[in-house]
């Protein structure tokens, strides 16, 4: 796995009033195996539920949050993760230790802190504007403002939009290698990413990496065979993993042009 630790940016999220991560992006941001950072979660409600037994509620609570989701490589099966508040992250961080992770628990801190305080000046009195033409008139024009902001990312957005269309229905595909030089990050890098999240893996005693299946279902990568010459004359069958188009859509997507995970 790999990214710029100073390019992300923790992910929360605003919920029914109330600010929250998700255990899948926490796991991003800590290098860590998402079945490992629900383990550490399912450890935690264990003790939770022990030392309330008397009040399930108060043993989760709105600190974990089960929230299931899909995964479009394996179609028709559902996967677990977990919205958490503050101090549900925080429970889950102290088992987070090194200097890196303690980087990350700062950075998330502030992105509650940042989060609470936008939804707390966001939060209106409707009575009182509309019974305000000044204030009513007020808020329409800061709503304008924002409306006509987004519009003009729209806008600069597009061109980025169109590219990562064009590759996506282009046909044919290219080596890892290419994938990465098209992806401007280092090959290294490419191939850990890909190892790490499940997209190739390398058999014991084998020297060649081969495409999770379900990556090839879904279509992102796919297998070539060649068949090559040795010195001595004889011939031999050798298998590539290849990323296609909608592999290389999906790549860019996730990464930033300076080969960060976003």
């Amino acid at each position: 796995m790999f990214h710029s630790d100073h390019a992300q940016t923790p992910v929360v999220f605003a919920k029914d009033g109330a600010v929250f991560a998700n255990s899948r992006d926490v796991a991003e941001c800590f290098e860590k195996r998402h079945t490992h950072v629900l383990e550490a979660i399912d450890n935690l409600l264990k003790s939770l539920m022990a030392e309330n037994s008397a009040d399930p509620y108060a043993a989760s609570g709105p600190r974990f949050l089960l929230v299931p989701f899909t995964d479009h490589g394996t179609p028709g099966r559902e996967f677990r993760s977990f919205d958490m508040n503050r101090d549900g992250f925080m429970l889950l961080a102290m088992g987070f230790t090194g200097e890196k992770a303690l980087r990350w628990k700062l950075r998330y801190v502030e992105a509650f802190n940042l989060m609470e305080q936008r939804i707390r000046s966001e939060t209106v009195d409707v009575s009182a504007v509309l019974s305000d033409p000044a204030k009513l008139r007020g808020l329409l024009v800061d709503y304008a403002d924002k409306v006509i902001a987004l519009q003009g990312k729209v806008e600069e957005m597009r061109p980025s939009v169109q590219a990562l269309d064009r590759i996506a229905n282009s046909d044919g595909s290219m080596s890892i290698t290419e994938a990465a030089k098209a992806l401007q990050v280092q090959p290294k890098d490419l191939f850990s990413f890909l190892r790490g999240h499940e997209w190739i893996y390398r058999r014991p005693g084998s020297a060649s990496d081969l495409a999770y299946q379900h990556r090839l279902m879904t279509g992102l990568l796919e297998h070539k065979t060649t068949t090559v010459t040795r010195n001595d004359g004889t011939e031999k069958t050798v298998s590539q993993v290849r990323v296609t188009s909608k592999g290389l859509t999906r790549l860019a997507k996730e990464f930033s042009p300076s080969g960060a995970l976003l």
